[in-house]
């Protein structure tokens, strides 16, 4: 973690070496939680020195220290230290905060209050850069970035100085969700959970401010389950907003949220809330819903790659579902559908339609569908060609 240690094209070396530091550290956590806890705070320092010449631009560098300062931030949050050795973490985060070219340590700014821990350090730190930043957000001519601005509302939040957060948020010419969360969540401890609940929304209904949806929508949920609306949380929020980098995060997110809830009938809602179902087949097929996922199988939508490794896995286990999933594959290639369709992903197809079919003997009807498949298609096409050649074979 060395300053200018990591070149260019070095972000999944230094996604490594953050996975390392976070396991060390907490191991020392379970022992010596002050000595973590100054290990947080060196690895903060290090952060933007080491990375500032790794492109970022994938955003999976982002991802990686986010990850690891979630997992960190409870060592130092928790740690038994007194407010001497508080103040000089709080100085020592601070600097590097200030220094950070890219906001790497956004999750240390959003938490500087818990950080703080002691109301002393906790009304220091909030009034320590009010004044200009109240003097920055007034200038409502133009857009003022001020590098601190978190600080001072996580601050302000902890400290229980709730109206004064929420008159200096109402100074911010573009607020965002990235300001306006410390708002939101002072409305909510002060038990004014409709006023915290439409402040909120209205970011959501807002398509000029769109950063931060899913966080958005998670806290909107949470007030409504707070209450006991758990259909109302579901409806509103959890089912529209579902996120994840899969489809399968998606579903397992909702999943996770609503435990009570039919795994089917959330999978079901996901699909016609959120369209194309073809997207959708490898979800219901890792949920172990066949049917739903022969459905999805059967839409434009559906990759044939992922048909046919469906139809691989699934050969022997269940033959039938491979076989039609096989069956459906070949359709979509003979159409010409899919990402950089392959003349040997039909002979893939074709073979494992063929062995699951043999599997639950149905062998002559996989061979007549197919044979449908070569005759209702023109013969020019080269992916009919070659499934008719292998009909020949």
């Amino acid at each position: 973690m060395r300053a200018g240690a990591y070149s260019w094209r070095s972000s999944a070396k230094a996604a490594a070496r953050l996975k390392t530091a976070s396991s060390e550290i907490r191991a020392v956590a379970r022992s010596e939680p002050v000595v973590a806890s100054e290990g947080v705070i060196a690895l903060a320092e290090c952060i933007w020195p080491a990375f500032e010449y790794i492109d970022t631009s994938s955003g999976a560098l982002g991802d990686a220290v986010g990850k690891t300062l979630d997992e960190l931030l409870p060592v130092l949050i928790d740690a038994p230290a007194d407010e001497k050795t508080r103040e000089k973490w709080l100085e020592r985060l601070r600097e590097a905060i200030e220094a950070d070219g890219v906001d790497y340590l956004a999750p240390i700014s959003a938490c500087f209050g818990k950080i703080a821990a002691y109301p002393a350090l906790m009304k220091r730190h909030a009034d320590r850069e009010l004044k200009p930043l109240r003097s920055a957000w007034s200038e409502r001519d133009r857009y003022v970035f001020f590098p601190a601005a978190n600080l001072t509302l996580s601050c302000l939040l902890e400290a229980g100085r709730y109206e004064e957060l929420l008159e200096l948020l109402s100074l911010k010419k573009s607020l965002l969700w990235f300001d306006a969360q410390y708002g939101a969540e002072a409305l909510l401890r002060q038990g004014r959970e409709a006023e915290a609940l439409d402040y909120a929304e209205g970011f959501l209904d807002d398509r000029d401010r769109v950063w931060g949806r899913h966080e958005i929508a998670r806290f909107c949920e949470g007030i409504l389950l707070r209450q006991g609306r758990t259909e109302d949380a579901y409806q509103r929020f959890g089912l529209p907003n579902a996120a994840g980098n899969t489809y399968v995060a998606m579903w397992r997110d909702l999943v996770k949220h609503y435990p009570d809830r039919d795994r089917r009938a959330i999978l079901e809602d996901l699909i016609a809330t959120h369209g194309a179902p073809g997207k959708w087949f490898a979800t219901a097929k890792t949920a172990g819903f066949l049917d739903v996922a022969l459905a999805c199988a059967a839409d434009i939508d559906a990759a044939p790659a992922t048909l046919i490794r469906a139809a691989r896995d699934f050969q022997s286990k269940e033959p039938a579902f491979a076989a039609q999933v096989a069956l459906q594959a070949l359709h979509h290639l003979v159409h010409g559908r899919g990402y950089e369709p392959s003349i040997v992903d039909v002979d893939d197809a074709f073979e494992y339609l063929m062995a699951a079919a043999a599997q639950c003997s149905a062998h002559s009807w996989a061979y007549e569908q197919a044979s449908h498949l070569v005759t209702n298609t023109p013969p020019s096409a080269p992916m009919a060609e070659r499934l008719r050649h292998n009909l020949t074979q």
